[in-house]
C-alpha cells in the first residue's frame, strides 16, 4: 500500500502541476513537510495545515478570517451553571470520508468524540502511546490532563464534558486542531489489524478534503470529499506542492505552478503587489518570535546572564534585515493586537556595554553557547539563520562566542523539547484561538515544560497568575492578572522577545474565496478557482 501511495503521489506530481488533470485542481506551495498527520501529536503549523485544516473537523470551529468559534461538529452546546459541564449535541448524519483504505459504516456518533478524548487524556488508553517517542504535546501542556474529570456519551449525538474547575478558554480551545475528531470506527480497525502506525500516516476524518496520497517532502494529495456536512468543495482535487525555498516559492507562483504560497521573502513583496497576475493580502500577525535560554542550565539559570544577553540583542536591526520593517520589534510575549496586552512594560535597552559588565558582575567570562536557528520560513520569523547571524554578532561585542546549529524541521521541534537541550532556540508562537492563555500559559506555564515552553520556565509567581486567570469568565479580571504576569516575565527573561509580524499572503489572480486567518491557518474550504 505504502508504495503504491507514493506512486500515485509521484504521477500526481508529474500531471496535475502541468495541468493535464481535467478537474479543477489548487496547488498550495507549502513551506514545509508536516510532521505527521494525527493533529493531537504536534503543534506545528505545517502539520495543521495539513492535516487539521484539510482532512478533521473539530466540535466547534473558527468562524473564517476570526477568532470567534462558531458550530462545528457539534451544532449546539451548553454550560452549566456552575461552569463544570459543556454538554455538546452532535449534528446528525456527518459522514467520514471514504478512501482506498477504509470505507467506514455509519456516521460521526458520540463515540468518536470520547475516543478522540480520551487518547490524550487516559495514560492506560490504547492509543495513547501508539506512535512512540512522541507526546499529547499541546493537550498537556494546556493542562487538560488536570482539567478534565471526564468525557462521556450522554447518546448518540450527546457528549458529555465534566472539568475538575472552570476554564475561561474553553470552548475556543477545543475548536484548536490539537482537537480534531477522529473517527473511532477506522481507529479499531487499524488496532485489530496491527496498524496502528497508519492513522498518523494515512488520515481519515469528516473535514472537506479527503487524503490520497503522501510523496515525503514533495508533495500531498487530496480530494474532496463527496458527503462532506457543510457542502462539497468547488475544488476537486487540492495539492500541496513542499517548497521550502521561498524564492523558489515565488517562481512557482508566477509561472501559475501553484496558486497560493505563504511566507515570502521580504524583500518580494513590493514586486509581488506591482505583478498583475497576482493579489497581495496583509495583516497584522497574531505572533511572536522569541529566543529561548533553557533556563535549567547554568549560566542561563541566572536571571542578570539572561537579561545580559537580552540587552546585547539589536531587535531592530533583525527587523530591517529579516523583515524589510514589515515587523516590529517585541517586548512581551504576546502580540500589541491581543487583548491584556501591556503596554505599560518597558523593553530591555539595547546596551552592549552595559549588557558586558552585567556579565562581568554575574561572573560570567569566556562564555560560548549554542543558537539553534529554525530551518524553515514561519510567519513570525521568515530567515531564522540570518536572525541567527545578527544575534551571533551581537553577543560576540559582548565576548559570547557563538556557535550556530540547526536540524530538519521536525526533529528541530522535537530536540528542542528535551530538558537538557543546550543553549537557546529561535522559535515562535502564531496564536491558535485568540486568547492571551494560549501564550502565556500555553508557551510559559509549568504544565508545558519539556513541551511548548522552550525555556523549560516554571516560575511559580508567573503559573499563577495565568492559572488564575484560566479560571475567571470576568474579563477585566484576567485582563489585570494577565498585565501582572507580562512583569513577571519581563523580570525574570526566559526569552528574548524578537519581533511581532506582519502577515502576508500572496495568491494568483483566479483564485477566489480564500480568507486570510489571524491564527495564521492556511484552510481552504471554500476556495475556487475563476475560470
Amino acid at each position: 500500500m505504502k508504495r503504491k501511495l507514493i506512486f500515485a503521489a509521484a504521477l500526481m506530481a508529474a500531471t496535475v502541476l502541468s495541468g493535464a488533470a481535467s478537474a479543477k485542481t489548487f496547488v498550495y506551495c507549502s513551506e514545509g513537510s508536516p510532521e505527521g498527520f494525527d493533529p493531537g501529536l504536534y503543534t506545528a503549523g505545517t502539520t495543521f495545515d495539513a492535516a487539521a485544516h484539510t482532512v478533521y473537523n473539530r466540535l466547534l470551529e473558527f468562524k473564517p478570517g476570526t477568532t470567534e468559534a462558531i458550530p462545528g461538529l457539534a451544532e449546539s452546546w451548553e454550560i452549566s451553571d456552575d461552569g463544570l459541564q459543556y454538554t455538546f449535541k452532535l449534528r446528525p448524519g456527518v459522514k467520514f470520508q471514504t478512501t482506498e483504505f477504509f470505507t467506514p459504516t455509519r456516521d460521526l456518533n458520540a463515540d468518536d468524540v470520547v475516543f478522540s478524548y480520551e487518547r490524550q487524556l487516559k495514560a492506560d488508553h490504547p492509543w495513547n502511546k501508539y506512535v512512540p517517542g512522541t507526546a499529547w504535546e499541546y493537550f498537556n501542556g494546556m493542562g487538560f490532563p488536570d482539567l478534565i474529570a471526564s468525557v462521556e456519551k450522554v447518546d448518540d449525538l450527546t457528549v458529555k464534558f465534566t472539568l475538575k474547575q472552570k476554564e475561561a478558554p474553553f470552548l475556543a480551545n477545543v475548536a484548536m486542531p490539537f482537537a480534531s475528531i477522529m473517527s473511532k470506527e477506522y481507529a479499531d480497525k487499524l488496532e485489530a489489524d496491527g496498524k496502528m502506525n497508519q492513522l498518523n500516516q494515512m488520515p481519515l476524518g469528516t473535514g472537506p478534503f479527503a487524503f490520497v496520497a503522501y510523496q515525503q517532502d514533495a508533495a500531498i494529495r487530496y480530494k474532496a470529499h463527496p458527503d462532506y456536512w457543510n457542502g462539497k468543495q468547488k475544488i476537486d482535487d487540492l495539492v500541496f506542492a513542499i517548497t521550502t525555498d521561498a524564492a523558489v516559492r515565488y517562481q512557482k507562483l508566477k509561472a501559475g505552478e501553484c496558486h497560493l504560497m505563504p511566507y515570502p521573502n521580504a524583500a518580494d513583496v513590493e514586486a509581488m503587489k506591482a505583478d498583475p497576475a497576482l493579489t497581495v493580502m496583509e495583516q497584522e500577525g497574531l505572533n511572536v518570535a522569541y529566543l529561548a535560554y533553557n533556563t535549567t542550565q547554568a549560566p542561563f539559570d541566572k536571571v542578570e546572564v539572561r537579561k545580559a544577553l537580552n540587552m546585547a540583542i539589536n531587535k531592530q536591526a533583525i527587523v530591517d534585515s529579516v523583515f524589510q520593517g514589515q515587523a516590529t520589534p517585541a517586548k512581551n510575549p504576546i502580540p500589541p493586537t491581543m487583548w491584556s496586552y501591556n503596554d505599560a512594560i518597558e523593553d530591555d535597552k539595547y546596551d552592549p556595554e552595559a549588557a558586558k559588565k552585567m556579565l562581568e558582575d554575574a561572573g560570567v567570562s569566556g562564555l560560548s553557547m549554542k543558537v539553534w536557528a529554525m530551518p524553515v520560513a514561519r510567519p513570525y520569523m521568515l530567515n531564522a539563520r540570518r536572525a541567527a547571524e545578527l544575534i551571533q554578532s551581537d553577543f560576540d561585542k559582548i565576548g559570547v562566542k557563538v556557535e550556530i546549529v540547526s536540524y530538519e524541521w521536525a526533529e528541530y521541534l522535537d530536540r528542542s523539547k528535551a530538558k537538557d537541550r543546550d543553549g537557546a532556540v529561535i522559535l515562535g508562537w502564531t496564536g491558535d484561538n485568540g486568547d492571551p492563555d494560549n501564550f502565556l500559559h500555553t508557551l510559559l506555564g509549568c504544565d508545558a515544560v519539556g513541551g511548548n515552553n522552550r525555556a523549560q520556565w516554571c516560575n511559580e509567581e508567573f503559573d499563577k497568575l495565568v492559572v488564575q486567570a484560566k479560571t475567571t469568565s470576568d474579563q477585566a479580571e484576567r485582563t489585570k492578572l494577565y498585565e501582572e504576569a507580562q512583569v513577571v516575565f519581563k523580570r525574570e527573561a526566559p526569552w528574548a522577545t524578537l519581533d511581532h509580524s506582519l502577515s502576508v499572503v500572496p495568491m494568483r489572480k483566479e483564485v477566489q474565496g480564500f480568507v486570510q486567518s489571524p491564527l495564521g491557518d492556511f484552510a481552504f474550504d471554500g476556495v475556487d478557482l475563476a475560470e
